[in-house]
């Protein structure tokens, strides 16, 4: 239960900080829909990372690509197409899409699905060593960093992908464009977040990651700003 709790803490948390920033507030029940496909799309997600490290474990390549391949494509490209598809599917043919922030706001939802299943994943290994406290610790302190690493990166890197989305509604003759450059930069993003912190040691192993959420921060919170000045079309 303290597993679960602490893991779908960090994303509540975060889900009410972007929901005040919605002047007309989301249907209850369409957002609770977008969490929980957001949460469900972890298992399709987890089989093609499967797939895809066994992909670059058969493949030949030098020992440097490997690791690029896996962060970058396998890992960040993949949760970050998945979490476009469920909102595709479910909001942007939807009479609850009445504004260009929604689209951002909804990717951010199932952004918050997707992380609160896997903080809960994260909390799961076994703690049968450990007594009740330190228990209890460890997993306040991994939920405290998920809440201001992990969990904040999806939202940043989903946010980013669904002001590109908004942005190509207006934009017809370069929705591809809008599109395919929004899902690269959240992914570009997102992979060097993961594979600065799993494979440099030392300063970058820090700077990078932080620089990242920094930036994205500033970039989502301008987008948000903007985005909700635009007319619905």
């Amino acid at each position: 239960i303290l597993r679960i709790f602490f893991g779908i803490l960090p994303a509540f948390t975060w889900l009410l900080h972007y929901l005040r920033k919605d002047l007309h507030p989301e249907p209850k029940r369409m957002i609770l829909k977008i969490l929980l496909w957001g949460a469900l799309i972890t298992l399709p997600v987890f089989f093609v990372q499967i797939g895809f490290s066994v992909l670059l474990a058969g493949l030949k390549l030098p020992a440097f690509i490997i690791p690029i391949l896996y962060w970058f494509l396998a890992i960040a490209f993949t949760e970050e197409f998945f979490k476009y598809l469920v909102v595709k599917r479910e909001v942007l043919d939807s009479k609850h899409l009445d504004e260009p922030l929604d689209i951002m706001l909804y990717m951010i939802i199932a952004a918050l699905g997707f992380a609160a299943l896997e903080n809960i994943l994260y909390l799961t290994p076994p703690a049968s060593n450990l007594s009740f406290n330190q228990f209890l610790n460890n997993t306040i302190i991994v939920s405290f960093i998920r809440f201001i690493g992990a969990t904040f990166l999806h939202t940043l890197a989903s946010g980013t992908l669904g002001y590109f989305l908004a942005i190509e509604v207006y934009e017809i003759e370069k929705r591809g464009w809008f599109f395919f450059s929004g899902l690269f930069l959240a992914s570009a993003l997102h992979g060097l977040y993961n594979f600065s912190i799993m494979t440099f040691k030392g300063t970058l192993q820090i700077a990078i990651p932080i620089t990242i959420l920094a930036g994205l921060a500033i970039f989502v919170f301008w987008a948000f700003n903007r985005v909700k000045k635009m007319k619905s079309v």
